[in-house]
Parts: structure tokens; C-alpha cells; sequence
């Protein structure tokens, strides 16, 4: 059995992401995978035992990576204001420098490997930002509401907004490049609509 190559396994990682990303899942092939990156399918079966094995890699690392990218320099001792402004950096940065990734998360939130890539995640942020929101609440800084409804008005903006800008284009197709100005008024919306 041949050994791992770090470099061809990050390519092979790198390539299907990007494949994913731009045609969804239902263009990715593991033949696709292999010609695009130059090597054989057998090459593929040294990283992989299959498709499943690796779009499911994928989705946890992924996962943990963003979940990390958010965790980054968040408090959750932190004021309302002062917290949802260090998560909106942190998406925002997270989101502009990785934009195949964030193409690759919009194919997963349809996808089966929804629940993997949340999974991954899920456990350190739901303990660190239940405790943000049980604070901000107990402070009285935002009323208690499902967290449905909390990520749709504090986080829903921001991706459209991050959406838009990866695109290029805004609704209508009119040319789009988000502004530090646009992105701090729709932050100072946002913390206006949620603050009691």
C-alpha cells in the first residue's frame, strides 16, 4: 500500500470543495475529483474508502473549522453589542478569506451532510453561546426568544450580505463589493432590532 502525500491529500481536499462549491453535489464524481487534480482514482482510494468517506471528512473538518473561526477572541461574558460584533468579524473574515468554503457550505445546508458538518460544531458552540445568550438575557440586554428567531435577525444579514459580495452582485445583477460603511449599518440595524 502506498503511503499518504500530505500535499496530494490537501489538493484532492482543496478540489472537491471547489468542485462542490461551484456545481453542488450532484456534479461531484469521484472520476471528476481525480482528473481535476491530476491523479488516478486508485490515488483517491489511499485518502478515502469512498465518495461517502470523503464528503463526510469533509463536512466535519469543515465544521470544526469554522466552529473555531468563531470561538476566535469571543467572550461570552462579553455585553450584547460587544459580543455580536466579535461573531460578525469572525463569520465576516472567516467567510470573505475562504470563499470556496463558503460555496461548499451552501451545498451542504441541503445536503444529507448537514447534521455531520453542524455536529462537528455544534457541542462547543452551543455551551459557549448558550451562556452569551443566558447572560445578555439575565443582564436584560435582548428579551428571551427562540434561537431561530435570534440567528435569523442577528445572522441572516450578514450572510446575505457576505452572499452578495462572494456573487459579485446584488439583487437584480447590478455589480456588488461590500463596504465597511454597509457592513457597520447593517450591524447597528441589527443590534437596534434586537435590543430591548
Amino acid at each position: 500500500m502506498r503511503a499518504r502525500d500530505i500535499d496530494k491529500e490537501n489538493l484532492v481536499k482543496k478540489t472537491a470543495i471547489e468542485i462542490i462549491g461551484k456545481g453542488g453535489f450532484e456534479h461531484f464524481s469521484i472520476n471528476k475529483l481525480a482528473k481535476a487534480c491530476g491523479i488516478s482514482v486508485a490515488t483517491l482510494y489511499i485518502y478515502y474508502k469512498d465518495k461517502e468517506d470523503l464528503l463526510s471528512s469533509l463536512a466535519t473538518e469543515l465544521g470544526r473549522k469554522m466552529g473555531d473561526a468563531m470561538l476566535k477572541d469571543f467572550d461570552p461574558e462579553s455585553s450584547f453589542e460587544a459580543g455580536l460584533r466579535q461573531q460578525w468579524l469572525n463569520r465576516y473574515h472567516y467567510m470573505i478569506e475562504n470563499q470556496s468554503i463558503s460555496l461548499f457550505f451552501e451545498q451542504v445546508r441541503t445536503s444529507s451532510y448537514q447534521e455531520q458538518f453542524l455536529k462537528a460544531f455544534a457541542e462547543d458552540l452551543k455551551n459557549v453561546f448558550g451562556k452569551f445568550m443566558d447572560n445578555i438575557v439575565a443582564r436584560g440586554e435582548i428579551n428571551a426568544m427562540p434561537l431561530e428567531v435570534y440567528w435569523s435577525v442577528a445572522f441572516a444579514p450578514l450572510y446575505a450580505l457576505i452572499k452578495f459580495n462572494n456573487e459579485g452582485q446584488s439583487l437584480g445583477g447590478k455589480p456588488f463589493k461590500l463596504t465597511d460603511e454597509m457592513f457597520w449599518q447593517a450591524f447597528d440595524l441589527v443590534v437596534k432590532a434586537l435590543k430591548r
